[in-house]
């Protein structure tokens, strides 16, 4: 068995606070401590993640944040994996747990970000991908945005009322949420009033940056019995899978792709294959989900991340959003926590401790409605529940991206291309199997 058990989570709320990292990481560690009821001292693993923004002490995060909460001779490891950087951390713990190397670990993320765009790391650095695609064509990050916003218009015929409603469904959950990086609900007008920043995005439809932490106790489903948990909410399956040749559409922050011409399969792109690869350990399908946390650095890739993980067919994602399935009350609500910066809550590709913020969706105590009940906001499940989940994807980096569901049930590998997926053409992209039980606009 490859799971673990989720005994705690604590979280620093998101904002600009203008302070140290490491005191949003505390913090959230404290409070996920405090939630496991299970001592600083008895935690044998500190598994740290941030980014190159912080400094040294971002760079060896578990020591930082060990140091600050009293050094206890713990074993210790960093990771920098950019947006993919906290669930990195949460798969280094799981491993340490299921080799036995451990038993009961602390993943803790925290980052202080600065305003405004991100910019490659200082200096001349003509072989970094990074760098180049600043300094060669100007390409900041909401430049990929809003390519990928209109790659949706271009082929699936989205619109930008669709992006609108989906950054007003995310403030909406925002609201409900006391950690979110903005309790502001937000309408049509107020997002059609709001500054252009690359068309078709909108100010209000690409995250913003900000400050904050979060942090999950996590132990062998042994040692969680030993403690008197039994059914604990478990992580079932990491995915951190990286592209196949060939990669036929481009990733931040490369300006070229793979070419399709000779090679290259339309039904598994790389978004697929990281879901496939999460689904699979964990032995579940997309109709086993009750709800989902997906990347959403701006409104439209949201509506990717509907088709990627298996929601819909490809194209269809403005669909399910139009029908309310992916709002609170709907059969399968997507980022019921509010989501990052001009979404809600993180940052413009900050979310390196992103994976582990989002595992606090399933242990937490405003949990989301299961998939189908009808509820028109957030409801209480008592502790240990097992909700199923799957968690943060983080595609724009390359090869560094993962999701984390959680859950149960049996799924093939092949799963997409049994929904029908196609081999490869333009013209024939979706599937051509619907999903009976998602509603229809």
């Amino acid at each position: 068995m490859d799971d673990i058990a989720v005994l705690g989570a604590g979280m620093h709320p998101w904002g600009k606070w203008g302070r140290n990292f490491v005191e949003y990481g505390v913090k959230a560690a404290r409070d996920a401590l405090a939630d496991a009821e299970v001592g600083w001292d008895e935690i044998q693993f500190v598994s740290g993640a941030n980014s190159v923004r912080c400094g040294y002490p971002g760079y060896v995060s578990a020591s930082t944040f060990a140091n600050a909460l009293g050094f206890t001779g713990c074993q210790l490891a960093s990771s920098y994996a950019a947006c993919a950087s906290g669930a990195t951390a949460l798969s280094v713990a799981r491993a340490q747990i299921l080799a036995g190397v451990c038993d009961v670990a602390l993943v803790v993320g925290a980052e202080s970000t600065p305003k405004g765009f991100f910019a490659p790391n200082a200096g001349e650095r003509h072989e970094d991908p990074d760098w180049l695609r600043f300094h060669l064509v100007g390409a900041t990050n909401p430049t990929y945005f809003a390519l990928y916003a209109r790659r949706r218009m271009e082929m699936y015929g989205d619109t930008s009322e669709d992006f609108a409603a989906v950054k007003a469904k995310n403030s909406r959950h925002g609201a409900l949420n006391p950690n979110a990086r903005y309790n502001k609900e937000y309408g049509a007008d107020d997002i059609a009033n709001s500054p252009m920043v690359a068309d078709p995005l909108r100010l209000l439809e690409i995250c913003a940056t900000s400050d904050g932490g979060a942090a999950l106790v996590v132990s062998s489903l042994e040692w969680a019995a030993g403690r008197g948990v039994d059914n604990p909410v478990r992580v079932s399956g990491i995915s951190t899978v990286g592209p196949t040749y060939p990669n036929s559409v481009i990733e931040l922050p490369y300006l070229a792709s793979d070419s399709w011409a000779a090679a290259g399969d339309g039904a598994m792109t790389f978004k697929d294959d990281i879901a496939a690869r999460a689904y699979e350990e964990a032995s579940v399908s997309p109709e086993d989900l009750d709800f989902a946390e997906v990347y959403d650095l701006s409104s439209a890739y949201e509506l990717d991340w509907y088709e990627h993980i298996g929601l819909c067919r490809r194209g269809d994602a403005a669909k399910l959003l139009r029908a309310g399935d992916t709002a609170l009350g709907g059969c399968i609500p997507v980022n019921p926590l509010g989501r990052p910066g001009g979404l809600r809550r993180g940052r413009a590709r900050a979310g390196h401790r992103s994976g582990v913020r989002d595992g606090l969706a399933a242990p937490g105590r405003g949990r989301p409605p299961p998939s189908g009940r009808g509820q028109s906001g957030p409801v209480h499940q008592p502790r240990h529940v097992r909700p199923r989940l799957l968690g943060d994807l983080h595609p724009l980096t390359g090869p560094r991206v993962s999701g984390a569901p959680v859950g149960r049930g049996r799924w093939p590998r092949d799963w997409f291309r049994i929904r029908g997926f196609p081999t490869i053409g333009a013209s024939n992209i979706g599937p051509t199997v619907n999903r009976p039980e998602r509603g229809q606009p």
